[in-house]
């Protein structure tokens, strides 16, 4: 079976934070690839040793990502 993730990255620091908002599962590395890499080794390790009850309810809830233009001052 296979999935289709969201991973969202983004600079922190001197390195990347990488995050799966469907399961709340986050990663991080030095480049944006090392975190995408790293996330997907997190994730694909939870699908391995993770209860199907819990996999299940984490992938439950839809997530949209969109851009918000926000008007200041």
């Amino acid at each position: 079976m296979r999935h289709m993730l969201t991973a969202i990255i983004e600079r922190e620091d001197d390195g990347y934070v990488a995050l799966c908002p469907q399961l709340d599962i986050a990663s991080q590395g030095t480049t944006v690839d090392e975190a995408r890499a790293n996330l997907q080794e997190a994730l694909e390790l939870f699908f391995e040793s993770a209860p199907e009850d819990e996999v299940r309810s984490r992938l439950g809830g839809e997530v949209y990502v969109t851009q918000l233009e926000i008007a200041v001052g």
